[in-house]
């Protein structure tokens, strides 16, 4: 007989079964978009590298991105990141965890994009290789090579595997919805003439076969063999896209840049949140899919991760800076632009456009399904706005800016005018981390004596460093007689070195005489410097190191670095050429090998006080107390020159203080130390400083963007959540007229603590440097703070200000700046 029991446990196990399967996604593709269970969606991108920021950081840095209508994150998965074995891809349990990354934005309802690579480029490291792959006999990376591919398939299958074994594809439930294999290939395709082709078609084979169930794509990749999607990267897809090379393949933007990594000798660089805005909006009404920003939130390439050159800080202009901070208006501008977008979403994906061009820089996009009816209107001047009639009304279009009318009526979004709030970024000197008692550790200078020469001329530096230090000695030494010196006073011979790079520290008899270095542009260059020999043996130290490896091109594995040849000038004899003269060699210093960064190994050494000016290659060490609050924590390496910094034992990464850009100041002057680094209140600091310098300048500061602001004009539209559609239609939320007006929203639940700047009239400047106009209403300050003091947020309209000023001729203008804190710290 059939019991109830086994008939219980029967429906139960359906039930479960028919769950379980309801959790599946099937991801599939149109010409139109990406289809999840059939159903067309569009989609906002953001990349968020899980190795460039602390486990302890990913799930605000994941919040702060949904909040800003991120639905897709987009991460690489790194393979020297995770010391594998030969071969096989080992997941690191700890910082390195991407299994605990992706289920964290399962968590929260996104989706991923997994790229593969194995090649990434990145800026990192060797582009992803790791160091080993170089040494494989007869290897040319990115080629159909058999050494290369059949490492290639190994790791990008295992990578597989485990995503399959943690069910991580949509196809079994999980986040992920596109894989990428391989990474701007076309750049170097040629270089590899049909062997390039050829590995193309191999990779997208080798990809598809393995069956992830989800689609796969190729970045920057014209001829992406069926079925896998080519996909754009650039500034501007919306007008330099080819599109897809399949009509039946959706257009997706893998890498819309949100600002440009920087490299040592860099000026700041910056691209504005209205240039961003423009370009997404423009892709959208031009049948785009999904834009992903690269990168959302940049973060830290800790210890020695990034490639030639790369600063330690990673596109910090994205909105979310490198500390995890909210950037705005960057942040809110395009959250403000991906939910007009979406107010605007059932039309755009199942309507019909038309384009009409009005002038060579205006034109108007309109899509219409049924009574739907969205139109972009367009003004690509840089420099003139302009008024375009459209359906029998005017709009006023400021230069390069599209308004979105989420009806054919009411603009809802113009790239241009920020309607979100401003903020501006503070580094506060740390009441508790600064009373620092600096104790130095000198580094021996080895020479011949200590290092014998085993090679007739210095070894090549990436083979002898093979990734495991940035640092290498290179010793010879050279006899000289009374007769070689000069005959005329003040006259010294010159030690010439040219190198292949990166950068060097050149020791004559243990004494400095200076450094020298290549750039990104340009690995090579030459050092030349007088020096003080002495008649008899002269030791020549030379320390060479790489600053990162190369992240792209053709041929990676050929490349070098290091002293290609030694000279010494102006001897009374002649020029002496020393490169082969029999050179000595050591991998690494020898405050490396003892760990001396960590608190058992800072014991192995003696360190002495710090006094007066002291040449180069020393480390230096003191201790601190955990900054207050909860802010982020930076060290601000004032008076140094180029080295390392370790928190606790955790390399925080490559400072390089001397390298000056052509505003005569440091690429990077402050330096991220995550709070999971810091003990609960006693820090070991210790910093390993290869050029002259001195460590007293080095501050301890928190981090915060609580100056917060607005700035909006009369011709500024309302902000987008002033409106939402109700039974398919746009009305506003209140079924009130929408205004517009100033938004402030303190961070962290802090509250609106003091007003310090308001002005209505036509002040000008940028958040935390306003300045009054000729025109101001003098009540503007006292309105403000009747509105906005001591509350967490604030929206003050423009009417409030109705008739307080006349300014003839001028667009009336508010501009506001407040501070943000906790209540009791105002009240102290």
């Amino acid at each position: 007989m059939f019991s109830l029991k086994v008939f219980l446990l029967t429906f139960v196990s359906l039930i479960v079964s028919s769950l379980a399967k309801s959790n599946l996604s099937e991801v599939t593709y149109d010409g139109r978009s990406l289809l999840i269970n059939g159903k067309r969606e569009l989609f906002y991108s953001g990349s968020i590298h899980y190795t460039r920021s602390t486990p302890e950081m990913w799930p605000d840095l994941l919040d702060k991105a949904k909040r800003g209508g991120i639905n897709v994150i987009q991460t690489y998965i790194f393979w020297n990141a995770h010391e594998p074995e030969k071969g096989q891809f080992k997941f690191d349990p700890t910082n390195y965890d991407v299994v605990r990354f992706l289920k964290l934005i399962q968590d929260r309802g996104m989706y991923v994009t997994l790229r593969v690579g194995p090649f990434i480029q990145a800026e990192w490291n060797h582009g992803g290789l790791p160091y080993w792959l170089r040494e494989v006999p007869n290897i040319i990376f990115r080629s159909n090579n058999d050494p290369f591919k059949k490492y290639m398939q190994e790791y990008v299958t295992s990578v597989i595997v485990k995503m399959k074994e943690e069910k991580l594809f949509a196809s079994q439930g999980g986040p992920i919805i596109l894989s990428q294999i391989e990474n701007e290939y076309n750049h170097i395709q040629l270089a590899y003439d049909e062997e390039g082709d050829n590995y193309v078609q191999w990779a997208a084979r080798m990809a598809v076969g393995l069956d992830t169930g989800v689609p796969w794509i190729m970045c920057k990749q014209r001829d992406a063999p069926d079925p896998v999607i080519n996909a754009c990267n650039g500034r501007h897809c919306g007008d330099t896209f080819s599109g897809p090379n399949k009509p039946y393949k959706p257009q997706i933007w893998t890498e819309n840049w949100t600002a440009q990594y920087r490299v040592f000798g860099d000026p700041p660089s910056q691209r504005s949140a209205e240039d961003i805005a423009f370009s997404i909006v423009r892709f959208f009404s031009k049948n785009g899919s999904l834009v992903n920003y690269y990168m959302y939130h940049g973060g830290t390439n800790f210890g020695r991760t990034s490639s030639a050159f790369s600063t330690t800080r990673y596109y910090d202009e994205a909105p979310l800076d490198e500390y995890g901070l909210q950037r705005d208006p960057k942040w809110g501008h395009l959250r403000d632009g991906h939910r007009a977008i979406n107010l605007c979403k059932k039309v755009l994906l199942f309507g019909s456009s038309t384009v009409t061009k009005l002038t060579e820089f205006n034109e108007v996009i309109k899509f219409e399904k049924g009574d739907g009816c969205v139109a972009f209107l367009t003004n690509n001047h840089t420099k003139v706005d302009t008024t375009i009639n459209f359906n029998g009304k005017d709009y006023f279009l400021p230069p390069r800016s599209i308004s979105i009318l989420g009806d054919c009526k009411n603009v809802i979004y113009n790239t241009q005018l920020i309607a979100s709030q401003h903020n501006s970024r503070n580094f506060k000197r740390s009441k508790l981390g600064n009373n620092h008692k600096w104790e130095m550790y000198v580094e021996e200078i080895p020479t011949t004596l200590q290092l014998k020469p085993d090679k007739n001329a210095p070894a090549e530096l990436y083979s002898m460093l093979k990734d495991m230090t940035d640092y290498a000695w290179f010793t010879t030494s050279v006899e000289l007689g009374p007769e070689d010196f000069p005959k005329k006073d003040g006259t010294s011979p010159v030690i010439r070195i040219l190198s292949l790079g990166h950068s060097l520290c050149a020791y004559v008899n243990g004494e400095y005489i200076g450094s020298g270095h290549g750039s990104h542009e340009e690995k090579a260059f030459e050092f030349q410097k007088p020096v003080k020999f002495r008649i008899g043996t002269n030791h020549i130290s030379i320390l060479g190191s790489t600053v990162g490896l190369p992240d792209s091109g053709a041929y990676m594995e050929h490349r070098y670095a290091g002293p290609k040849s030694i000279t010494i000038l102006g001897l009374n004899t002649g020029t002496i050429d020393v490169t082969h003269n029999g050179w000595g060699h050591q991998v690494g210093l020898q405050g490396e090998k003892l760990e001396i960064f960590t608190e058992a190994g800072s014991k192995k050494v003696q360190w002495s006080p710090v006094t007066g000016p002291v040449q180069g290659l020393r480390w230096y060490k003191t201790h601190f107390a955990t900054p207050e609050g909860r802010d982020p924590v930076a060290i601000r390496m004032t008076g140094m020159g180029k080295g390392m910094v370790f928190i606790n034992g955790n390399n925080i990464g490559r400072y390089w203080m001397s390298y000056l850009s052509p505003l005569g100041k440091p690429t990077q002057a402050d330096y991220h130390i995550p709070r999971s680094f810091l003990n609960p209140r006693d820090n070991l600091l210790v910093v390993l400083e290869e050029e002259p310098g001195s460590p007293d300048q080095v501050v301890i500061n928190t981090v915060d963007r609580n100056t917060i602001c607005s700035f909006i004009t009369e011709n500024h539209p309302p902000n987008v959540n002033s409106w939402e559609v109700k039974g398919q239609k746009l009305k506003p939320v209140d079924d009130t007229p929408p205004e517009a007006g100033a938004t402030l929203i303190c961070p962290d639940r802090n509250k609106i603590t003091a007003v310090e700047f308001a002005s209505f009239g036509d002040p000008s400047g940028v958040c935390g440097e306003y300045v009054l106009g000729k025109c101001n209403a003098p009540n503007s300050k006292q309105i403000i703070e009747q509105e906005c003091l001591g509350k967490d947020s604030c929206f003050v309209p423009l009417s409030k200000f109705n008739n307080a000023v006349d300014c003839k001729g001028v667009v009336k203008t508010l501009a506001v700046q407040v501070n943000c804190g906790s209540p009791t710290a105002a009240m102290r």
